[in-house]
C-alpha cells in the first residue's frame, strides 16, 4: 500500500488517477449507499430509509450480486469520480466523497486501520439496521414508515 515515504494512494491521487483495484478498495463497506432515499420533488432534500436494496446482503453489508447490479437493478447508481462530485445523497462519510473533497479518511476505515470489521463494530455501517427490503414494499408511500431521523 505505501512506504515510509510515501503517501497513500487515496492521499497521493485524484480519483480520476485510482486504478480499478484502488477504486474498489477505497469503499468501505458501509452500505449506505445501498438505502432507498426519498427526495422532496419541490424542495430536492434527500430522506434516508432504512430499506434496502434487493441485492443488499444486509449480513455482509455488501451486494449480493455487485458484478451484475447495474443490469439487475435499473435505478443503481455506477460511481464515477464525477457523480461521486455531484451526487448530493453520498453519505458524509463516505470515502469517495471525503477523498473527492480532499479530507481524510476515518480512523476506522480498512485502509486506515487494517480491519474490515471495524466499521461494523462501530456502529458506522448499516449491518443489522436495515429494517426490510424494497422487494417487500410496493408503491412510493410505502417507505415512510422507514424514513430516518438523519442520515445514517
Amino acid at each position: 500500500m505505501t512506504d515510509e515515504n510515501s503517501s497513500p494512494f487515496w492521499v497521493a491521487k485524484s480519483l480520476e488517477e485510482l486504478s480499478e483495484d484502488e477504486w474498489e478498495s477505497l469503499c468501505d463497506g458501509c452500505g449506505k449507499c445501498c438505502l432507498a432515499k426519498l427526495e422532496d420533488e419541490d424542495s430536492g432534500d434527500i430522506y434516508w430509509t432504512s430499506v434496502g436494496c434487493r441485492l443488499f446482503d444486509a449480513e455482509t453489508c455488501r451486494c449480493a450480486d455487485y458484478k451484475n447490479r447495474l443490469s439487475r437493478v435499473p435505478d443503481c447508481v455506477d460511481l464515477t469520480p464525477q457523480k461521486v462530485r455531484t451526487l448530493p445523497w453520498l453519505p458524509s462519510s463516505c470515502a469517495y466523497r471525503l477523498v473527492a473533497e480532499g479530507k481524510p479518511l476515518p480512523f476506522w476505515h480498512h485502509l486506515v486501520c487494517g480491519d474490515r470489521e471495524r466499521i461494523h463494530d462501530r456502529g458506522e455501517s448499516m449491518r443489522g439496521r436495515v429494517k426490510i427490503s424494497e422487494t417487500e414494499l410496493g408503491e412510493p408511500e410505502d417507505y415512510f414508515p422507514y424514513v430516518l431521523d438523519d442520515e445514517p
